[in-house]
């Protein structure tokens, strides 16, 4: 899922979106930036849809989170997978909102809400998704529950993340100073336990623009993750203003 909504953009100063998150036995609730265009785009990146693709591999045949179905609960959506305890409510925002959304969406999308269990094709999607060497979950869904430890101190944040040769690619537009990274993300007493190898850092010096790099690696599975924070200097002007007022207007609409 972290993956999937990664691709947002610098919306505000919270990465992804994501207000706050706060871990609860079997259930994670993320709150969300109160905006029409982040509802939008969080709906429409993970919920799941068939695809027409000729192609063989089943990894084309659905679009979205493999399994996923949402439904309202407690002053929020809730986004759960029929057979397994996990949950994730989202709230923060009017879930009137989520419904107009996917309303618009099962217009001109094959959405696959309305499927009280698994579909068969979702089941080889996910299959081949699980069976391929790299798995991303199990380094992205820890991470999803210590997002805020991305953000920078500027208001417009954007982190995003991708595999990449057996590994993992951690970037952020404006992210926090690395040894504030390092110590969320790292032997903190909230951390993840990843392991610093290697780093080039400017956060600390007169290079203010100059990006830093960290080589991250976690001991639980072995993977690395090659972190980047750009450092692109994002300010929320009137041009980004009105840009995100748009997005908004265009959030309930095709």
């Amino acid at each position: 899922m972290f993956l999937h909504a990664c691709k947002i953009g610098g919306v505000s100063q919270d990465p992804l979106g994501i207000v706050s998150v706060r871990p609860e036995p079997d259930l994670l609730r993320i709150r969300l930036l109160d905006e029409p265009y982040v509802i939008r785009y969080w709906a429409d990146v993970l919920l799941p849809r068939s695809v027409a693709d000729d192609s063989s591999d089943p990894r084309d045949r659905i679009s979205g989170v493999c399994g996923l179905r949402y439904r309202r609960d407690r002053g929020g959506i809730c986004l759960y997978r029929p057979g397994t305890p996990a949950r994730i409510l989202l709230t923060g925002f009017n879930p009137r909102w989520w419904e107009r959304v996917t309303e618009l969406l099962r217009d001109d999308y094959q959405l696959l809400q309305g499927q009280p269990e698994w579909t068969p094709d979702e089941r080889a999607t996910h299959t081949a998704t699980r069976t391929h060497p790299v798995q991303p979950a199990l380094i992205f869904s820890p991470l999803l529950r210590r997002i805020r430890a991305t953000a920078g101190p500027g208001k417009v944040n954007a982190t995003d993340a991708w595999s990449s040769m057996g590994g993992f690619r951690l970037e952020t537009t404006d992210g926090p100073p690395c040894p504030e990274l390092i110590h969320l993300l790292g032997t903190g007493p909230t951390g993840l336990g990843w392991e610093a190898r290697h780093k080039t850092c400017t956060c600390l010096c007169d290079h203010i623009h100059g990006s830093c790099d960290i080589d991250f690696r976690d001991p639980a599975t072995g993977y690395f993750v090659h972190y980047s924070n750009g450092k692109w200097g994002r300010t929320s002007d009137e041009r980004h203003r009105r840009t995100m007022a748009n997005a908004n207007l265009d959030a309930f609409t095709r």
